[in-house]
């Protein structure tokens, strides 16, 4: 991709500014987690047994670790670098809740980790085809990331997509141990999973709402998680929940910065409940869809800065 500055009609083009180091990536993100993946940093270097994490994060919309490598060279197993170190982490979950507890303010109990949510990232300035498509699977627990930096003083972050694919990890895993443990443990969850077995006027409500949503700006992203299904920018715009009667959605704002003139939403900021904000709904119909959009554009403006 060529980029280029506008200068009064003019096309100036922007060359890449390179990383040197791999330290010089992790610096810049690990300074830039919350703003970049909406993760909340615990520590740098963490050793455990025969493994060196790069950095560490918690995600705290999916109660879980993340764990995150960074890579110049191009000469590494993707399938086997993630779930080496997410079988480590599996079979060492003390000692991660107790690094958390080391290096946060607040404090992590066994309970308060859903390790079945765990993940890797890989992020690096580019990705071999075969890393890439080593990686084209529907429930792989492993993400790539590719950075780029730029001599404008700009940095670009890209996900690289595996949306629509439809073949498991299991089905090419049978024999591999350490996989098969993992997976047993893990579970990346789909779209399809969230809307099986639904009733067909469900799941039509369910695609009415979701376009909506979608056309309110490309930049929103669906990212289906053990609850619910989440649509997010830098972080959840609006999370949604599929029943057998119903819809129910929760709009991440805190409370009192949603202006709902009809009250459609109750609070929920003081009550257990799934999906990130203070805010939810329970709809059966599409009679409100236009004025709930209105809402979630709300979010959206706050949520994508």
């Amino acid at each position: 991709m060529q980029l280029f500055f506008l200068n009064k009609d003019k096309l100036e083009f922007i060359d890449d500014h390179p990383f040197k180091l791999e330290k010089d990536i992790q610096n810049l993100c690990e300074k830039n987690l919350k703003e970049v993946f909406d993760l909340e940093f615990v520590s740098s270097e963490f050793s455990i047994g025969n493994f060196r994490i790069d950095t560490l994060a918690f995600d705290r919309a999916s109660k879980s670790f993340v764990i995150i490598e960074y890579k110049r060279d191009k000469k590494f197993s993707v399938i086997d670098q993630g779930y080496a170190y997410l079988s480590v982490m599996l079979n060492n979950k003390a000692d991660f809740i107790l690094e958390y507890n080391e290096n946060r303010r607040d404090s992590l109990g066994r309970e308060d980790v859903d390790w079945s949510q765990s993940k890797t990232i890989f992020i690096s300035p580019s990705f071999t085809a075969y890393q890439m498509e080593a990686t084209n699977f529907k429930d792989l627990p492993i993400e790539l990331w590719e950075v780029k930096r730029y001599s404008n003083k700009t940095v670009s972050f890209n996900f690289i997509s595996t949306s629509g694919v439809k073949e498991s990890i299991k089905t090419i895993s049978r024999g591999n141990k350490e996989i098969e443990n993992v997976n047993k443990q893990i579970k990346v969850y789909t779209e399809d999973e969230h809307l099986s077995n639904m009733p067909d006027e469900i799941l039509e409500l369910y695609e009415k709402f979701k376009s909506a949503i979608l056309n309110i700006s490309e930049e929103i992203k669906i990212k289906p998680v053990k609850r619910y299904i989440s649509f997010k920018v830098k972080r959840n715009v609006v999370d949604v929940c599929i029943q057998k009667k119903a819809i129910k959605m929760w709009i991440n704002l805190k409370k009192n910065n949603l202006d709902d003139p009809k009250g459609l939403f109750r609070d929920v900021s003081s009550t257990g409940h799934w999906g990130n904000g203070d805010y939810e709904v329970q709809v059966s119909d599409d009679e409100n869809l236009e004025y709930i959009i209105s809402l979630i554009k709300q979010s959206y403006k706050q949520n994508r800065l």
